[in-house]
């Protein structure tokens, strides 16, 4: 019995273990694998670099308490801008603190950086209602996105320019004439003077022994008549219309 017990036991410790089929070493213990593991652990100098994981390719932004979520090709879209220098692939240029959460922690509105977020995504200028021009203006150049700033000052620019005209105003005018006079008075209508309707009022005023048909016409054209502060005096033919309207 004791020959037995022995035998189940094993080798004795110090021996080496016997060969494997073939006489090929057996395969490590799963207690030899990990002190092997821990004895190249303890090899490597102390304070090596190791391998650096890979840049994720979403950026989360905490933008005054506001989180944005995009792709950090987008925010480098503009090499130049605040955005690239702050999470560019090859390290980034700009300092920033970061939450909890890791998100970039930027102190603007985020009210007005949507626009910002969506022209670099598709490069176009979309700006909600309730947001005014000059607040985007005032954010693209915080970022440094000169054109994006390019465009929105464009935008200002055409916006004035169309409000220093004022809404657009028409003045009326009625002319009476007779009527082999029509193909005429439509011939001289021009300057931006503009048909509007013909009213027959019969014959009832006689010219000599024979009655002519008399119609009203009534003409209109806009009230605008200055650009740039530069009032144009009327033609020779808005003259005619003006002195046929006075017969009235």
């Amino acid at each position: 019995m004791a020959e037995v017990a022995a035998a189940a036991e094993g080798p004795p410790r110090g021996r080496t273990p016997s060969p494997g089929p073939g006489g090929a070493p057996g395969p490590p213990s799963p207690r030899a694998a990990g002190a092997a593991a821990a004895s190249a652990a303890a090899l490597s100098p102390p304070g090596a670099a190791r391998p650096p994981a890979a840049a994720s390719k979403w950026v989360r932004l905490n933008v005054g308490g506001t989180y944005f979520v995009s792709t950090r090709q987008t925010l480098c879209r503009e090499p130049k801008s605040f955005l690239c220098r702050l999470c560019c692939q090859d390290g980034p240029e700009l300092g920033s603190d970061k939450d909890e959460t890791g998100a970039y922690l930027i102190d603007r509105d985020p009210t007005y950086f949507g626009p910002i977020l969506n022209y670099l995504r598709h490069g176009k200028l979309i700006i909600n209602k309730e947001l005014a021009e000059e607040g985007v203006l005032e954010e693209a150049e915080f970022y440094n996105i000169a054109s994006l700033v390019r465009l929105v000052k464009e935008r200002i620019r055409d916006n004035e320019n169309r409000t220093s005209q004022g809404p657009v105003k028409h003045v009326y005018r009625v002319l009476q004439c007779q009527e082999e006079e029509l193909t005429q008075m439509v011939s001289t209508m021009s300057d931006g003077w503009k048909f509007e309707q013909l009213i027959s009022i019969g014959s009832s005023y006689n010219y000599g022994n024979e009655d002519q048909a008399e119609f009203l016409c009534v003409v209109s054209r806009e009230l605008n008549n200055s650009t740039n502060g530069i009032v144009k005096e009327p033609s020779e033919k808005a003259k005619i219309l003006q002195e046929r309207g006075s017969r009235m």
